[in-house]
């Protein structure tokens, strides 16, 4: 069993899943309407209030999580936490609320989830189809051909800032709606380009505010009962009479939602004007389907990580042979060195793969090229977390150790960085090695032995460990090299 935890703008909600005859079964939800968004002061920082109800919400899911005996947990926030200027203040107190690390996802990356998610339940591996998400602070939209995706654009605009930006006292004019639609035009003109749609393409929305959009077009019997434009131009002119959302008395409409359906449907409105989208089609998955079968296909060494490190490397024309030699020979000093956990073992082999990205952009200080790179880069399946985590790895392989100094404090994180500075050394050294007959210790300070043939046969290896001693002494470490007969 997996859950899947989502920290969206509008709500936080979880989804426990069972994983039985090629499908994933939810067996337990929970949402809290939370409003994480509306938190955000002018400044950009969520409120005291907003942090607090935050906090609070993941206490509750905690409690969830507890009755229930789950092979993972993943935790993922979108776009409220991408943006908050304090988010990273906040983070460790979700965490220690929740029970498990918290990972704010690119745009591009919960784009990719959700249509994982879609994908998964729509058994129609031929389809060309676009996927809608309109989320609380968001709207991602992805094109693909079955489960494969072809291209995905995350657009910072979405139910809670449309709502607070057009209808910000809860009144409901024909010129609010009017400017929202505009905006939300604005927004995806400059892609629609991007994602060739065409006639033959079957357009799905996944996200909640789409499903309340569908159950009250259709409860309410406003157009031909689908989600099309002219349906939502009815939906929208009885919003319009109503005039205040205080008013709004519609079946199929919570209470809850009805404070941000304005926004949402000026987002749907507008996004449909300009892609020229006939009709779509709501689908009951999206963010957390997807955070399952993400996991699910972790469980069975299906990582999507590992397939967006060979697509980087092969874009930024890595050497497959270097690179996969760097890495044998870090993750074996890696395990040399003895750990206290695997931890890092994946992030150091994936990040020897792509040490030398930055030689695209130069061979002068191209570890600081790669580490940029990494950091930066989207790499679907990785959150920020662990693109930093690679990155400081990869501007730790080679030159001053200060850069990095505050990550050494984690020892195992050290013997990391040293595992991979050795396999860079050596491979710069033209050392064909083998690890049985090099011996490597790190505890208060570093002892690497070495045999004598392996200096005599490439001189510069005395050079770099030179080197090498100066950088460590530079943070207080001594580096000592025993040559053996």
């Amino acid at each position: 069993m997996f859950a899947a935890v989502d920290l969206g703008s509008n709500s936080f909600r979880l989804h426990i899943g069972k994983y039985e005859d090629g499908g994933i079964r939810v067996i337990k939800s929970a949402r809290d309407p939370i409003r994480l968004a509306a938190g955000l002061d002018k400044n950009g920082h969520l409120t005291e209030q907003a942090c607090k109800t935050a906090i609070d919400s993941l206490t509750r899911f905690r409690a969830i999580l507890r009755d229930y005996s789950l092979n993972a947990v993943r935790v993922v926030a979108t776009n409220t936490l991408r943006v908050a200027k304090n988010a990273s203040e906040l983070l460790p107190e979700l965490e220690r609320a929740i029970g498990y690390p918290v990972e704010i996802i690119s745009g591009e990356e919960e784009g990719r989830l959700i249509y994982m998610g879609v994908a998964g339940v729509l058994a129609a591996p031929q389809e060309e189809r676009m996927v809608i998400d309109i989320g609380g602070g968001s709207t991602e939209v992805v094109r693909g051909l079955g489960g494969h995706i072809r291209h995905v654009e995350s657009f910072g605009i979405g139910t809670v800032n449309q709502s607070l930006a057009f209808f910000p006292d809860g009144a409901i004019t024909a010129a609010a709606f009017e400017r929202a639609i505009i905006s939300a035009r604005s927004h995806v003109e400059d892609a629609v380009h991007l994602f060739s749609f065409s006639d033959s393409v079957n357009v799905y929305g996944s996200s909640g505010t789409m499903r309340a959009i569908a159950d009250t077009i259709g409860r309410n019997a406003m157009g031909d009962g689908r989600i099309t434009l002219s349906s939502l131009e009815d939906l929208m002119q009885r919003l319009i009479d109503f005039g205040h959302v205080s008013r709004i008395e519609l079946d199929g409409m919570k209470p809850d939602r009805a404070g941000v359906i304005m926004g949402g449907l000026a987002v749907l409105i507008g996004f449909m004007q300009e892609f020229g989208i006939e009709v779509v089609t709501p689908v009951e998955a999206g963010l957390r389907m997807g955070v399952m079968w993400d996991l699910q296909l972790r469980a069975t060494q299906a990582d999507r990580r590992e397939l967006s490190v060979e697509d980087f490397g092969r874009r930024f024309h890595v050497d497959a042979a270097r690179a996969h030699s760097v890495a044998d020979t870090a993750l074996g000093f890696f395990q040399v060195l003895k750990p206290a956990t695997d931890s890092y073992a994946r992030y150091l082999y994936w990040a020897a793969l792509l040490h030398e990205t930055g030689l695209v952009v130069s061979p002068t200080g191209y570890h600081k090229h790669s580490a940029y790179m990494i950091a930066n880069a989207d790499l679907p399946g990785f959150t920020t977390r662990e693109q930093k985590l690679m990155s400081t790895l990869i501007l730790g392989q080679k030159g001053n150790l200060k850069k990095i100094s505050e990550m050494l404090a984690d020892v195992d994180f050290a013997k990391a960085v040293l595992a991979l500075r050795l396999a860079v050394m050596f491979m710069h050294s033209h050392i064909a090695l083998d690890l049985d007959k090099v011996k490597v210790k790190l505890k208060s300070k570093i002892d690497l032995e070495i045999r004598r043939d392996y200096i005599k046969e490439h001189p510069s290896i005395d050079f770099w460990f030179q080197k090498e001693q100066e950088w460590w002494a530079g943070i207080g470490v001594d580096f000592g090299v025993k040559v053996l007969s």
